[in-house]
């Protein structure tokens, strides 16, 4: 399926995900609307969503990799974990950031595994311990927790989270006192308003 085409030439923004000690890991690269605002993406239809991941793919990786060192996080649907949409090539910095609604099913799986042998990192966005979650702990080096889930995962549902060794990412890190609630909690990344907003960098070519 090709994207349609005026979801290709948008704005995308990135944010960063940081250690606790200050010093960034990456940045998430997140698609926005012609004006630069967020669009809601987790909204729309599967098939908008798999133009929204190109789009965003296609600005970081059409013409030059993306600048830096860093790793590159991009929210990506069922349609590229099992190969009906194209990845740019492994690069060990491209982490493919599984959105909530991906069904962990046979191809879904089987892809997981495909990408992780080629190099590709995986983080799982929006833990909330659901089955299909579980189902694609194992692939996970990155699982990301939404703050605004902390009270209801408690510590059981953070410590399953790490149960295959992945990373933990606190989302929504919005200001000072969760930035020192997430640190005792000891996740390994942080992410949100606290650490730095997200920045508009470039528009697809």
């Amino acid at each position: 399926m090709t994207p349609h085409r005026s979801e290709t030439h948008r704005p995308v923004a990135r944010q960063p995900i940081r250690r606790p000690d200050g010093d960034v890991l990456g940045h998430e690269y997140l698609y926005r609307s012609r004006s630069g605002r967020t669009a809601g993406v987790d909204r729309w239809s599967a098939a908008r969503q798999d133009a929204a991941s190109a789009a965003v793919l296609r600005t970081l990786y059409g013409r030059r990799t993306p600048c830096g060192t860093g790793l590159v996080f991009v929210n990506v649907t069922r349609a590229f974990l099992t190969g009906e949409h194209p990845l740019p090539p492994a690069d060990h910095r491209l982490v493919l950031e599984v959105v909530e609604s991906v069904p962990a099913d046979a191809a879904t799986m089987a892809g997981l595994a495909r990408l992780r042998d080629r190099g590709y990192r995986v983080a799982l966005d929006d833990w909330t311990a659901s089955p299909a979650q579980r189902a694609m702990l194992c692939h996970a080096d990155f699982v990301k927790v939404d703050c605004r889930d902390l009270d209801r995962l408690g510590g059981a549902g953070l410590h399953e989270a790490r149960a295959c060794g992945a990373q933990l990412v606190a989302e929504r890190v919005a200001d000072e006192r969760l930035q020192e609630r997430c640190v005792a909690l000891r996740f390994d990344l942080l992410q949100g308003y606290a650490l730095g907003r997200p920045a508009l960098i470039a528009a697809a070519a």
